[in-house]
């Protein structure tokens, strides 16, 4: 049976899409079919015309206040698709999106693909290509079970790009149904860490450092050399667990997954866990002064040298053009 509804699970951030959930309309709207969001928010109306701008045709609304979104928003989701019956729903592979996916998950008895980096359709199949051993290998799954299949999708692993046509979505505004005790649990604070700069996952440099860097107070050249390219900073896990800077900086399979046109690495060795992460980026750089660093095999440039010389003669020659 072809796929010809197809709902993506939507989330904002700062009253704008996030931009995974721009990806996932993006592939959902090259599927074919009609394409909808649900959205768990409480802002819909104004973010329904960005949705519509990347090929939703309707916006399912639910707003879970204060509480944790996933029961409630998941026990919403679950009467809407009694009577709208959507073929596939996407979600993003974020928090807030994992925690829906799973409590629909048990409320419909189906089960879900996680860690999707590709999707296809092939007859009557819907296909989730899975990465192994740190990217080297992908394992393709398709669903064997009704519809709707569930697919949890990694960041980055589309390109949003707006739809040629993209009109005003329908808006309708599901009523959260009482879930018990599961209902009651309240979001007292919430806590943004500060940064500077373009976003992580967003930017079109993104230059990181690693354990190569020697110590924590090196790593202000990574800071120095994005702040010339105007990129943002980014890090291995090594040195996010070391303490050197915050976790919101880590790229790689437990960090962000990012997508830049330039990914400078510097005194990074390239673990699996990392190249995870930053892989499929326009043009990779890296400093390294082990000439046999797994990072030079997916460099576009390798420079075999010591960061604490590469680096500041780059700033400077950069600083005089």
């Amino acid at each position: 049976m072809p796929v010809d509804n197809i709902w993506v699970f939507g989330e904002s951030q700062d009253q704008r899409p996030v931009m995974v959930t721009l990806e996932l309309l993006t592939k959902a709207r090259d599927l074919g079919g009609s394409v909808s969001v649900f959205y768990a928010g409480a802002e819909a109306e104004g973010l329904a015309d960005e949705f519509g701008k990347y090929g939703a045709g309707k916006v399912y609304m639910v707003d879970p206040g204060d509480t944790l979104p996933g029961a409630a928003t998941a026990k919403a989701m679950a009467g809407v698709i009694e009577s709208e019956k959507p073929d596939l729903i996407m979600f993003p592979s974020t928090y807030t999106g994992r925690d829906v996916c799973g409590a629909l998950s048990v409320i419909l008895d189906h089960p879900v693909i996680s860690n999707g980096g590709s999707l296809k359709v092939e007859g009557d199949d819907v296909i989730v290509g899975t990465q192994i051993f740190g990217g080297q290998s992908i394992v393709e799954t398709a669903f064997r079970c009704p519809a709707p299949h569930l697919a949890l999708i990694r960041p980055k692993s589309f390109t949003a790009e707006p739809a040629e046509s993209g009109a005003s979505p329908e808006v309708v505004k599901v009523d959260l149904p009482d879930v018990g005790a599961q209902g009651q649990t309240k979001v007292l604070e919430r806590h943004v860490e500060k940064s500077e700069g373009p976003k992580l996952e967003e930017a079109a440099i993104v230059v990181s450092g690693g354990r190569g860097l020697g110590a924590a107070e090196n790593y202000k050249l990574v800071e120095d050399l994005a702040e010339v390219l105007k990129g943002a900073k980014g890090a291995s896990r090594a040195i996010v667990d070391a303490g050197w800077v915050p976790y919101s900086h880590q790229v790689g399979q437990t960090g962000k997954v990012v997508k830049p046109k330039v990914y400078i690495a510097l005194g990074i060795s390239g673990a699996m866990q990392h190249m995870v992460g930053m892989k499929d980026s326009g043009h990779i750089i890296a400093v390294n002064k082990d000439a046999e660093a797994p990072i030079f095999g997916i460099t576009s440039l390798g420079v075999v040298g010591d960061v604490h010389k590469v680096v500041p003669a780059l700033i400077d020659a950069l600083k005089k053009r």
